[in-house]
């Protein structure tokens, strides 16, 4: 397993009902692979995820921080975005 440094994360983070998230597309490059594989990945393992670290972007969410990124990287998403959460350890409300 690949140690990732905070320093690799800490910029990636973002807020999205007023939580501090990472989106899926971040985690992939973090990982260095592809969106599509962290996602297959999450539908095989769901229960594994504790409810409320993951949540689905609604377009309206997306638009406005589509708007926000300075690049159009993320501008070409098909999907809505899978945003990971900090409730990794915790059940959240």
């Amino acid at each position: 397993m690949r140690l990732v440094r905070y320093d690799q994360v800490k910029s990636k983070i973002i807020e999205v009902r007023q939580q501090k998230v990472i989106l899926d597309s971040d985690v992939a490059e973090i990982y260095g692979v592809e969106t599509k594989q962290i996602n297959q990945a999450i539908k095989r393992n769901i229960a594994k995820f504790p409810r409320g670290y993951l949540i689905d972007l609604t377009s309206e969410e997306w638009g406005q921080l589509k708007s926000q990124f300075v690049t159009s990287k993320k501008g070409g998403k098909i999907k809505l975005p899978t945003a990971f959460t900090e409730c990794s350890h915790i059940i959240c409300a």
